[in-house]
C-alpha cells in the first residue's frame, strides 16, 4: 500500500496543480521556448545542396533486430 501511495502523491500534486490553472516552472520554460524561436532562423537552401540528388535512404538492421535476422537464416541445430 504505501508503495502506491508514493508513486501516486507526485502525479496527485501535479494533477491537482494543473486543474487550478498553476505549474510550477511554467513562466521559465515558457521564456526558455520563446528564446530558443528567436534564435533559430530559416535555413536558406543554397544552389549547391539543392542541385545534389539525395542518396537514397537504407533500411539496415540495427540491433536486435540484426541478431533476429541472423538466426532466422540459419536452420535449427542437429540433434546430438
Amino acid at each position: 500500500m504505501i508503495e502506491f501511495l508514493i508513486a501516486a502523491v507526485p502525479l496527485l500534486a501535479l494533477l491537482v496543480s494543473l486543474l487550478l490553472g498553476r505549474y510550477l516552472g511554467h513562466e521559465a520554460a515558457m521564456r526558455l521556448a520563446e528564446r530558443i524561436a528567436s534564435r533559430s532562423r530559416p535555413r536558406a537552401t543554397t544552389a549547391r545542396n539543392s542541385s545534389r540528388p539525395r542518396p537514397p535512404a537504407t533500411r539496415a538492421a540495427h540491433g536486435g533486430q540484426l541478431i533476429a535476422f541472423g538466426l532466422a537464416q540459419r536452420p535449427p541445430p542437429l540433434a546430438a
